[in-house]
């Protein structure tokens, strides 16, 4: 059991490949439609998915709550998917989503540039000077999309466990590659261990949705850790009460054995709606 998360640049066979490996292996295909219709189930709506997906948002959007709504989504979707292990994802930050966690597989696919002007001219049908741009562009928002919502370098190597040129291989090789490190990395201590620590993950997320979404108390920036079940919330609040509010209703959340607060009091704080 095993999450492969497939970070790829435009036209080096990202898709081609992930469809090929989760055939082999026989998971889940998570695509951005299956991440979107499970969001949109969340009641966002997809004006606020095109808005913020896979690209920074502008300086008015990034002072917006559908940022924070977006990205709270994106993360409760990724989990969901993923929380049972034997699927592979394809982008949209799930490699920093799940980052840590044992039985996660990061695997970044590359081509040269050459290979890619030459598979974007014959997928969009325009001469190189367009698919220059469109390359350029593809890669401005994801590198933007990456650190902007979690501050994680879209590029860095040092990001993934394997790094494939897809330049001359087909996608049946690049799945046989990846399949073949998680037959190697991936044991029943790894799954384990990746229950475990993803049952923590998905509680933090609990967690965060109850007290800003359901209860609707004030924290801004809110964070949650969760260790077998004891959680510890992080933040802003402009009072003592209102983080004694969240940490109240954290312990509200099933499952939760235990919520202590480290939110920070900063009276008066406000930012824009």
């Amino acid at each position: 059991m095993a999450v492969i998360t497939i970070s790829r640049e435009l036209a080096a066979l990202g898709d081609e490949t992930a469809k090929e490996l989760a055939k082999q292996l026989n998971y889940n295909f998570v695509d951005r439609f299956r991440l979107e219709e499970r969001i949109k189930s969340y009641g966002v709506t997809i004006q606020k998915l095109k808005k913020y997906d896979g690209r920074k948002p502008s300086f008015w959007d990034s002072l917006s709550q559908d940022r924070d709504d977006y990205i709270h989504y994106l993360k409760s979707a990724v989990l969901s998917e993923a929380k049972d292990g034997n699927c592979v994802v394809m982008g949209r930050g799930a490699f920093a989503i799940l980052n840590g966690l044992p039985g996660v597989v990061p695997v970044r696919l590359v081509s040269s540039k050459d290979v890619r002007i030459a598979r974007v001219k014959s997928y969009f049908h325009c001469d190189e000077k367009h698919a220059l741009k469109i390359i350029t562009q593809s890669d401005e928002d994801r590198i933007g999309f990456h650190k902007y919502f979690f501050e994680a370098d879209w590029k860095d190597t040092a990001n993934y466990q394997l790094t494939i040129n897809t330049s001359h291989l087909h996608p049946a090789i690049c799945a046989e590659l990846i399949k073949n490190l998680i037959t190697n990395t991936v044991d029943s201590e790894t799954e384990e261990q990746f229950k475990i620590r993803m049952n923590d993950l998905i509680l933090a997320q609990n967690i965060i949705h109850h007290v800003l979404y359901e209860r609707e108390i004030a924290i801004y920036f809110l964070e949650a850790t969760v260790s077998l079940g004891h959680a510890c919330l992080f933040g802003v609040a402009s009072s003592a009460s209102i983080a004694d509010a969240a940490a109240a209703a954290a312990k509200e959340v099933p499952a939760v054995k235990s919520a202590r607060s480290e939110i920070q009091v900063v009276h008066e704080y406000s930012v824009m709606p």
